[in-house]
């Protein structure tokens, strides 16, 4: 007979004693399991005492997590939460520098736990680390762990950012400013800076005026790859919450620091493998660098400003070569006749008035920039396109004028220019760190596809829209392959010809080819619960698998994960927090908790799952909204997920709403349902290539007038 659903088997450590070994009743209050214990090792004052899990995480066992207990679990009776904070309040305040270490390192590894972080904030435990810094009397590894046990206790989300000393933030600016500092120091320090900024605008302000990106530059000329990855994030933190008016500076200031070819040199071209977060902390620059161009973007021209209007009469000059005529040199009709006739050869909409033609965001101002930007830094190859196109007849000339204003605002969407960094993208291209001015090259070199490619399809412009699909299709393909220089981009390119083009969407076409006769529909329909099914085999046997998710935090950097899986028979969900991201899968009896799916009452997504509600900074990012997902238990209980990716996000909510009965509408259900049952419908219609099925059914003949026909088997 099993034993009872409230009864866990458990071994209990003591120092200096035998385990105990011993039932738990889960119906029990803890503190009289706890009384228990003490009585079989004979120790007063149970109240002093609690229970922590004797692994790798030592956290405490409290009422809020006792049903995580396992049966065969292994604990540890130690001094409780309230105690151990009391003891360690007053150790770190010792006079023997030995001692003040040894707490202070223990602080630093029980700060992971929430109890005892909880218990050390009642005590004004985080002033008194802050004190200890802006006293200035600790240095190497005392400073080090209180460092350390400061942003443990911060991550908890306990206690505001917003209230801290513009004293204790001079502290921290310091060490980063220091040329000679301790890496453990120095890492922690740019740790909390990162956090001040991005979470306090006050803080924003304090710390922008205690360090600048001049102190920052020699942290990236290193070769410690963790201390990089924590100086590039600091930039990152102040230019993402710099007013607006001020990130054109900080731009001008990184540019003169020669920010992007260090990075360039010390990051992307070193020796060392690129990590993930590093690779996300590039790609968020890579973002927020492009964002500048949104104000241009989305700026219309002014058909009455001079200055703006100049730089279209400098496309004419540079394109025909020719001086600007004075005033009184021939009819003003004759001059607007040339004008337009000039206007009309490099390409614009409007021919007698071309600053129209910037009106349209975006892109705006942004497209006029490109172009003069072309004009004036490859010059021949400006002339060249402007002359050999207007030379062609009329209706195919390639428009250089709106060509350029519809390729920039494509560029800007491949980009995304304008949108919020993703907390969970690591897809940044390596070629945009080789010049300063990227996108500007960028435009150049497509601009020159955009006319090559015109050529190969012998375009008119009826045909202006297929060719910039086309085109679009080119840049997108050659940028997968993430190219390591402009040059190598331009060359991926001279391998996407029309002609490559054609047959790269043939040979996707055969494979996704889809039937619309009737039989072939009706067959469809026929085999299209099999192939649901199969998928749903699959989701479930993705949740056994499981998958490790990051823990969101105050801190844009997230180094804490958890593990989720579904158990063998699609009964319970084992979960549980983990140290670091696992290489494999992780059993099932590693995992603390559980949850029973018949207790699951819904899955919500987006908007309304409670952790996205909570975290008001995460609202404004789409891509973090797009990954979110809860499960919702018992009357008001919530298991939050932050999937890893789209795909992971499609599998999981795919397959916990087919342990619900419900049906699984994901994108990638669609994507994996037309794969599918495209593979299965040529594998039976492959005896009938080349026959035409006809749209209807052949006619029935008629009955024959007799039957003599038949033998007769007698």
């Amino acid at each position: 007979m099993p034993p009872p659903a409230d009864i866990v088997k458990v071994a209990i450590e003591w120092p200096g004693a035998f385990p105990k070994l011993m039932e738990i009743d889960q119906k029990k209050p803890l503190s009289a399991i706890i009384k228990e214990v003490c009585e079989g090792w004979n120790l007063p004052n149970p109240e002093t005492y609690a229970l922590q899990n004797a692994d790798a995480t030592n956290f405490y066992i409290t009422e809020k997590n006792r049903n995580n207990i396992k049966n065969g679990s292994i604990l540890r009776l130690t001094t409780s939460a309230a105690q151990m904070a009391q003891q360690l309040h007053e150790r770190i305040q010792s006079s023997s520098m030995d001692m003040k270490l040894d707490a202070l390192k223990d602080l630093a590894n029980s700060s992971r736990d929430i109890t005892f972080a909880q218990e050390f904030i009642n005590l004004d435990g985080i002033s008194l680390l802050t004190q200890m810094v802006e006293s200035g009397t600790d240095f190497g590894d005392l400073l080090s762990f209180t460092l350390t046990a400061f942003v443990e206790l911060m991550d908890h989300g306990i206690v505001s950012w917003d209230t801290f000393s513009v004293a204790f933030i001079k502290k921290i600016a310091s060490y980063v400013c220091k040329s000679a500092m301790d890496t453990a120091v120095l890492q922690r320090s740019l740790a909390i800076l990162e956090s001040m900024v991005l979470n306090s605008q006050d803080l924003y302000q304090k710390v922008a005026q205690e360090i600048t990106i001049g102190q920052l530059i020699p942290h990236l000329q290193g070769t410690d790859q963790d201390i990089q990855t924590y100086t590039i994030a600091v930039i990152n933190a102040l230019f993402l919450k710099a007013p607006e008016e001020k990130r054109q500076e900080m731009a001008h200031i990184l540019a003169q620091k020669q920010l992007r070819s260090i990075i360039l040199s010390n990051v992307i071209r070193s020796n060392k493998p690129i990590n993930d977060e590093m690779a996300h902390q590039l790609y968020v620059l890579q973002v927020l660098t492009f964002n500048l161009l949104e104000d241009r973007m989305m700026t219309k021209m002014d058909p009455q400003d001079q200055a703006q209007r100049d730089i279209i009469f400098e496309l004419r000059r540079i394109a025909f070569d020719v001086e600007c005529e004075s005033n009184n040199s021939g009819s003003i009709e004759k001059r607007k006749s040339m004008y337009t006739r000039d206007y009309k050869k490099l390409g614009f909409i409007n021919h007698v008035n071309p600053a129209v033609d910037f009106t349209q965001i975006p892109p705006g101002m942004l497209a006029l920039d490109n172009m003069l930007y072309f004009a004036r830094h490859h010059q021949d190859a400006y002339i060249r396109i402007v002359l050999e196109n207007s030379s062609r007849e009329d209706k195919h000339e390639c428009p250089f004028g709106r060509s350029s204003i519809e390729l920039t605002k494509m560029l800007c969407e491949i980009l995304k220019v304008g949108e919020l960094p993703s907390e969970n993208c690591h897809d940044f291209h390596p070629m945009f760190f080789t010049h300063d001015r990227s996108f500007e090259e960028f435009f150049c070199i497509c601009i020159q596809l955009l006319n090559k490619t015109w050529k190969e399809m012998r375009a008119t412009s009826e045909d202006f829209n297929k060719v910039m699909q086309v085109v679009k299709e080119q840049i997108t393909r050659a940028l997968t392959i993430k190219p390591n220089s402009l040059d190598q981009f331009k060359s991926r390119l001279q391998n996407l010809s029309y002609t490559e083009i054609l047959k790269l969407r043939q040979s996707e076409r055969m494979n996704q080819e889809d039937f619309q006769s009737r039989p072939i529909l009706e067959l469809r329909e026929k085999i299209q619960p099999e192939i649901m099914e199969l998928i749903k085999q699959q989701r479930l046997n993705r949740l056994c698998e499981g998958t490790c998710f990051r823990k969101i935090s105050s801190r844009r950097r997230q180094d804490k994960f958890w593990y989720c899986r579904l158990s063998p028979n699609h009964k319970v969900l084992h979960y549980g927090d983990l140290e670091e991201s696992p290489q494999g899968e992780v059993p099932h009896d590693s995992l603390q908790d559980k949850l029973p799916v018949a207790d699951i009452k819904a899955v919500v997504t987006g908007k309304d799952c409670p952790h996205m509600k909570e975290k008001g900074a995460l609202k404004q990012n789409k891509e973090v909204l797009e990954l979110a997902f809860s499960v919702l238990y018992e009357s008001d209980e919530y298991l939050n997920f932050i999937a890893p990716d789209k795909h992971e996000y499609c599998v999981w909510t795919d397959g916990l709403n087919a342990l619900l009965g419900k049906e699984m509408s994901s994108e990638f259900t669609r994507s994996d349902m037309d794969t599918l049952l495209n593979m299965e419908m040529k594998l039976r219609l492959l005896d009938l290539e080349n026959i035409q099925i006809p749209e209807v059914p052949p006619p029935i003949p008629k009955e024959p007038s007799n039957y003599d026909f038949v033998y007769d088997c007698n």
